[in-house]
């Protein structure tokens, strides 16, 4: 995808993205601390509802991503790959180019709407994180979880920001008439190794501090352990503090995923090793030579050491990619539905 006569420089500038299916894109920057270098490209969209892929291992069909790019600048981020398809750098350009739907909410409410809409699960945060930084400012979640409720359309969230503690009261709201799950993303509790691979992100302890809040409010919350790191962050005893600190926070279940490497992340987290891990890169480069995932005795070994520690703190294994249901007096939670033992979240 091309976006001509776009300029990262111009405060109001417009381009042609016609191919994005948008009528216009305004770009723009803001001056304060938080936002600094980063560059948003607020677009028009067209759609919002994005069908997955039918190969994909997705244990849903419909996605919602208000934002492309992600201020997390997670060096592992999957989701890098899909900056290239707008002629935008997957590294630094996937951290600071910013693009913006700013008509998702009524988008969404205009789908499901629709007589062709059937009321499907809806999974938000699976490509890039919908309560990054970007949504304090544009604050496109609440409109979409108000449509979420208004249609009684079941929904999940999978994030790593803290922001949505600032729209509990639409969630509590939409658990009253849907079936909602939350899951917070904490892969590891190793504050130096945070700095480094999750630069843009809250700490893993004030992401815990989420989970915290959520269970005070009865809301369950399970705990995607994502990206559990070789040779970083998968010792045994960084997986029985990981695992301990998301007990010691009330998490409904926790769900252990490996790193996966696909191209466009498996380039700029490895050029991260090099430069921070130097005598890993060979470990890697042998762990992942057969492809994106680590080998799967590897990625048994894991879930095994996690599921073990996690009985021993009191909390159940999840079933990967759903998290678990709010529990609610008016509906009690459906069975689980049946999902694949890896992964690609967010």
């Amino acid at each position: 995808m091309r976006w001509e006569n776009l300029s990262p420089e111009s405060e109001h500038s417009r381009a042609d993205a016609a191919l994005f299916g948008a009528d216009a894109v305004t770009t723009r920057t803001f001056d304060t601390p938080e936002f600094r270098g980063i560059t948003f490209h607020e677009i028009r969209a067209r759609s919002i509802v994005n069908r997955v892929p039918g190969a994909s291992r997705m244990p849903f069909e419909w996605t919602v991503n208000p934002y492309r790019g992600c201020t997390h600048a997670c060096v592992y981020c999957f989701a890098r790959k899909t900056h290239s398809y707008l002629d935008l750098d997957t590294g630094l350009g996937f951290d600071s180019q910013i693009v913006v739907k700013v008509n998702a909410p009524e988008l969404l409410r205009r789908r499901l709407s629709s007589r062709s809409w059937q009321g499907e699960h809806i999974a938000m945060g699976t490509n890039v994180d919908c309560y990054q930084r970007a949504e304090g400012r544009y604050r496109l979640m609440p409109g979409i979880l108000a449509a979420l409720r208004d249609h009684a359309n079941p929904f999940s969230i999978l994030t790593k920001g803290t922001l949505i503690l600032r729209d509990l009261e639409l969630i509590e709201q939409a658990a009253q008439v849907t079936d909602v799950g939350i899951s917070v993303s904490v892969g590891f509790t190793d504050e130096e190794l945070w700095r480094t691979v999750e630069p843009g992100t809250p700490a893993p302890e004030r992401r815990l501090d989420v989970v915290r809040a959520l269970a005070g409010r009865g809301i369950g919350c399970g705990v995607l352990m994502a990206p559990v790191l070789p040779f970083l962050s998968d010792r045994p005893e960084q997986l029985r503090e990981t695992v301990r600190a998301i007990a010691a926070a009330g998490a409904t279940s926790v769900t252990p995923l490996v790193l996966h490497l696909r191209p466009g992340a498996r380039e700029w987290f490895m050029s991260w090793l090099a430069g921070h891990r130097p005598h890993l890169v060979d470990r890697y480069r042998r762990l992942y030579a057969e492809g994106a995932y680590a080998p799967k005795w590897y990625q048994r070994r894991v879930t095994r050491q996690v599921h073990e520690l996690a009985q021993e703190y009191g909390i159940g294994p999840a079933r990967a990619g759903m998290p678990r249901r709010i529990r609610t007096p008016d509906r009690p939670t459906p069975p689980p539905v049946t999902e694949p033992t890896q992964l690609t979240l967010l």
